[in-house]
This record gives C-alpha cells, structure tokens and sequence, in this order.
C-alpha cells in the first residue's frame, strides 16, 4: 500500500472529489467502486491498475497497486500521478478567503468545500480532449471519447472489470482521418487529433519544453498547434499545467453556470463575461471549477 499525503487535509474532501469524477456514465478511464477510486496508469510502458481510497485520519491517501506484468513499481510516480490528478498539493485557503468576498462564490465554497481541481494527469489526453469536445455537448464529447479509448487505448480485465489507458500518441500518429471519422469525429477534429498526435510522438511538442513556461509564455506554445484556439490553451494549462490565472473563457459550461449563479434572464455575452471574471485573476482556474461542480 502506498500513502500519497494530502497537503492541508481540512481543505480536501475525497467524498466531493468523488462527485465530480462520477458525472458522467460514459466516462471510461475511471471509476468509483466499493469506496475505492480506480484508474489504471502506465510505468515504463507497463499498465498498473491503481485502487485508491482515504485514510481513516483523512490525512493522506492510500493507493493499492494492481500489477499483473509483476514489474518494480516506482512509488513516486505512483504518488506524483495521484498528487497531479487530484491536486493534494493545493493550498485552498487563498482561493476560500478571496471567494468568501465574492457574491457568486462564496455560496459554492461553502457548499463544495473540500473540492480540489481535478486535473488531466497526461498532457496528451488534455489536449485531445479540449479538441473533442469543441462545439459539441458534454455528453456526445464523452461518448467521442470513449469510443477512441476503447478503439486504441491499452486494454486489460482485471476483478473482472474493463480497464483502460489514453491511446499513446504514437498509435494516434499512425492512424487515416478515416479512422476518426468513421467514429463521428469531424473531418478537422481528426485531422488536429491526427497532428497533434504526431507531433507530440516526434517531440515537437513535449510536456518537459511546456513545464519550463511562464503562464503567457505557454499559451503561446500551444496556440501554435492548429485546433488549439484560446479555450483549449487555457483548459490544457488549467487542468494538466495547474496555472492558477488559467481561465476558459469561452467555455459554454462556465457561461451556464454565471447565468445560474446570477440569476441572468440569458446566457451572458463573452464581453459580459470577461466583465464577470476579470477580478478573478489567480483564482482563475478554481473560480471557474467550482462554478462547472455547480451545474453537475
């Protein structure tokens, strides 16, 4: 069993966490089961099924490892992987105090405390995803999902369950538009999936040139791939960067949630929203997470 610490326990609750990670039925590369959070990871190209669940004191996680190529595993990925995807090491209280001034906030801060980011712990995966689900619903974006996962992503049985892993970009490079299309992908989602796929499997694009960044600076990087725009920069830097100022400003989810929270007779305008956000600054990235919890 390995204990992977939770950085201010009183401001982490594992039940909230669990609330978000279950909105959706189509959601494949996770689950919640007899108390334990499940996702298998790759080590050294191997798959480990990790069996995740809270300690008693609430201090630290306890993550028991499924291993069945009997392969040394290395703890600290173990627990860097869990660190990153469920963001243990926050610190919440300067997002709680500046959300407790904030008319819109405050509420959700109270009602979802404990709740950490959620993150995207493979840069691949968040930069596809962002692309999957341009334009489309939350749950046609899933089911897109799904579909490429379980078509190319490594697949293991294990308690008699399906498991899977994010394709690797390799096996994605490798791939006809038709491939894509076949599954109901646009033409230019598989063409930007297709080509971003190769150039993170060439190293054009690599997550050690990204950790390097500044938070512009990063932007800039990814806005250079085609089928990144704004959004999907700012949602990639947001959940697997963890820049704090990263903000989705065009995200129908967030401008669904300010409608609700301030009671507004329409989907705000995006100059309306940038009016409602613009204080938000390095609270950015978890403003806009606790207002999505809001709509689940």
């Amino acid at each position: 069993m390995i204990r992977v610490p939770i950085r201010h326990p009183q401001q982490f609750s594992f039940a909230e966490c669990l609330v978000f990670l279950g909105r959706s039925d189509r959601e494949c590369l996770h689950f919640v089961q007899d108390g334990f959070l499940q996702r298998m990871m790759v080590q050294d190209g191997a798959p480990l099924l990790l069996k995740i669940r809270e300690t008693a004191g609430g201090q630290a996680l306890e993550v028991a490892v499924v291993n069945p190529w009997n392969i040394a595993v290395d703890e600290a990925a173990v627990h860097r992987f869990v660190t990153h995807w469920l963001h243990l090491d926050a610190d919440l209280q300067p997002f709680y105090d500046f959300a407790a001034q904030d008319p819109v906030l405050a509420p959700l801060v109270q009602r979802y405390s404990g709740l950490r980011l959620i993150g995207i712990p493979d840069l691949f995966e968040s930069i596809t995803w962002t692309i999957t689900g341009q334009q489309i619903s939350l749950p046609f974006a899933y089911t897109l999902r799904r579909r490429l996962v379980e078509a190319f992503g490594y697949h293991q049985v294990m308690d008699g369950r399906d498991h899977y892993t994010y394709p690797h970009p390799a096996v994605i490079a490798g791939l006809r538009m038709e491939d894509l299309t076949s599954m109901q992908f646009s033409r230019s989602k598989a063409q930007y999936i297709i080509q971003v796929a190769a150039a993170m499997a060439d190293g054009r694009l690599n997550a050690t040139e990204l950790a390097k960044l500044d938070y512009e600076t990063a932007k800039a990087y990814l806005l250079q791939w085609k089928g990144i725009g704004n959004w999907s920069a700012n949602y990639v830097l947001m959940k697997y960067s963890r820049f704090p100022e990263a903000l989705p400003l065009e995200d129908a989810g967030l401008h669904n949630a300010l409608r609700r929270q301030l009671q507004l007779p329409a989907k705000p305008s995006l100059a309306e929203v940038r009016g409602y956000t613009e204080h938000w600054r390095q609270h950015a990235a978890y403003a806009t997470f606790y207002l999505w919890r809001a709509l689940s």
